[in-house]
């Protein structure tokens, strides 16, 4: 648990070094953000932290989302569904998400190299890598239609 405390600690330290102000309100979406093993919507995140704070309005977490994004703090994305979601920024990465079971998986940002060189050169086009979601079916999924295809051939 202190590893977590100290990325808390870290995030507050980021907030101090601007003119803004530490809040309860801010140091719990940290803390929400920090003990999240994925990523949240605004709504997951707001019913997390008001579970922990009953006062904080919904678009009281919205503001603080957005000034953590200006900060870098955290980054969104739009991952095949209606809400964007959160999660802490770190190392730049993509997102495969499976259009069969929803389940979104984390990839290497060097994956999209290629692509991002290819679009910036044909189309004068910057890839934002940390926005990057392709869909498509992840292996589990093949995996189980192959089955469905055999079993109806029978």
């Amino acid at each position: 648990m202190p590893e977590r405390e100290n990325t808390v600690q870290e995030i507050l330290s980021t907030i101090r070094g601007t003119p803004k102000r530490v809040t309860v309100a801010k140091r719990t979406v940290a803390e929400v953000l920090v003990n999240a093993s994925g990523h949240l919507t605004v709504d997951a995140i707001t019913s997390a932290v008001q579970q922990r704070q009953p006062d904080v309005s919904p678009s009281t977490v919205y503001r603080i989302l957005e000034e953590f994004e200006e900060l870098k703090i955290v980054v969104h994305a739009h991952l095949g569904q209606p809400a964007a979601v959160y999660h802490l920024a770190g190392a730049v990465h993509g997102h495969l998400t499976c259009e069969t079971c929803k389940q979104t998986f984390e990839i290497p940002a060097v994956h999209f190299d290629a692509l991002s060189k290819d679009l910036q050169k044909t189309f004068g086009f910057q890839l934002d890598r940390h926005h990057v979601a392709l869909s498509g079916t992840c292996a589990a999924c093949q995996v189980g239609r192959r089955k469905k295809r055999g079993a109806s051939h029978s």
